[in-house]
């Protein structure tokens, strides 16, 4: 299933792959904790944005869609739309 937000988290995926790459580089030569601990902020900041797309793309486009076209109720879109907001 293809959603509108793919080429966004791709692209993000893809940043997050790349701090990690760097972050694994970083232990290699021994740099500081405070520049790891940064690097890492990095990864989680993409992550968190990467995520939070994906999941407001779902509410917005799968959830809506299948409710309007009656392959999901409300009750069950409600359901769904809870056990989404806690990886908000």
């Amino acid at each position: 299933m293809s959603h509108a937000s793919d080429p966004e988290v791709r692209r993000g995926l893809k940043q997050a792959a790349g701090h990690i790459e760097s972050v694994l580089a970083m232990l290699v030569d021994g740099r500081s904790c405070l520049d790891l601990t940064q690097q890492l902020q990095a990864v989680e900041s993409t992550i968190r944005t990467v995520k939070r797309a994906l999941i407001h793309d779902h509410m917005e486009h799968c959830i809506a869609d299948a409710v309007g076209e009656g392959g999901m109720t409300s009750e069950q879109a409600l359901r769904e739309f809870k056990q989404l907001t806690k990886y908000l």
